[in-house]
Order: structure tokens, then C-alpha cells, then sequence
């Protein structure tokens, strides 16, 4: 098999069906509700919001890291955001016309997890607000 790498160096070899409903397996309904049918946690109550840790957020379903803490701020908007992912590679952007509006989904490269959106209205350097669910997410200290 072909292996995909980023350019940071982890493996973006698309999970199989199989591999995806292993890991599905292990998440609760709440994540699963998300993560794989482009749900949304209710604002200011994510696990991950007021994480002030220094380290690194994964994708919940295949680990593959996403966002450091590095890119973190506070939007206001009762989500974990930041402004840049941990590798461009790691997230794949998608149109998203639900809900009455045109945004743009968030989905990890490797599972197709559904991680949220992103908006023009970042801050410096990037002037992107990448909005992130708290289940999608697992972070690990540095």
C-alpha cells in the first residue's frame, strides 16, 4: 500500500471502513453524533474550551494531530479556536450550504471526521478562526 505522508511526517493513509468503525466503537454516542454526522456540541460546554495546557489537539477518531496550543486564542464564540492547524495537510475544507448560510466545514484528512469550521475572522498572521468541537478533539500535553 501506498503510503501518504504529511509534510510534517505523519501518516494521512485515508482509514478504511473497517478501521473507522473500530474506532467509532470506542467514542460515545455524543462523538459519534459529531465526528461522523456533522454535529455540533452546544457552545461554552466543551471539555476542551478553557484548556490552557501547552500541547497538541488529535483528531478523537484516528489521533492524527490537528491544532497546537500554540495557534489557541479566545473567540468569544463558546468554542475552542485557533488560527493555523498543526499541518494544512491534517484538515480538509469542505462547502457547507446546512443551516441557511455558506461556511466552510473542517474534516480530518486521514478518518473524514467532522472537527467544525473555519471562518475569515481570525486573528494575525492567519486571519482564519478554525472553530473546533470539543469531542472531535483529544489533547495531549507536551
Amino acid at each position: 500500500m501506498n503510503e501518504a505522508k504529511s509534510a510534517s511526517g505523519y501518516d494521512l493513509t485515508p482509514l478504511t471502513d473497517a478501521e473507522k468503525q473500530k474506532s467509532a466503537a470506542e467514542l460515545t454516542e455524543e462523538e459519534r453524533r459529531i465526528l461522523l454526522n456533522q454535529g455540533t456540541e452546544p457552545p461554552f460546554c466543551g471539555g476542551l474550551l478553557d484548556n490552557k495546557e501547552s500541547g497538541v489537539y488529535h483528531c478523537k477518531l484516528c489521533d492524527l494531530p490537528l491544532f497546537s496550543s500554540d495557534s489557541k486564542f479566545e473567540s468569544g464564540t463558546g468554542w475552542p479556536s485557533f488560527y493555523a492547524p498543526f499541518d494544512e495537510a491534517h484538515i480538509r475544507e469542505i462547502r457547507d450550504i446546512s443551516h441557511g448560510m455558506i461556511r466552510t466545514e473542517i474534516r480530518c484528512t486521514r478518518c473524514d471526521g467532522h472537527l467544525g469550521h473555519v471562518f475569515p475572522d481570525g486573528p494575525a498572521p492567519t486571519g482564519l478562526r478554525y472553530c473546533l468541537n470539543s469531542a472531535s478533539m483529544v489533547f495531549k500535553a507536551r
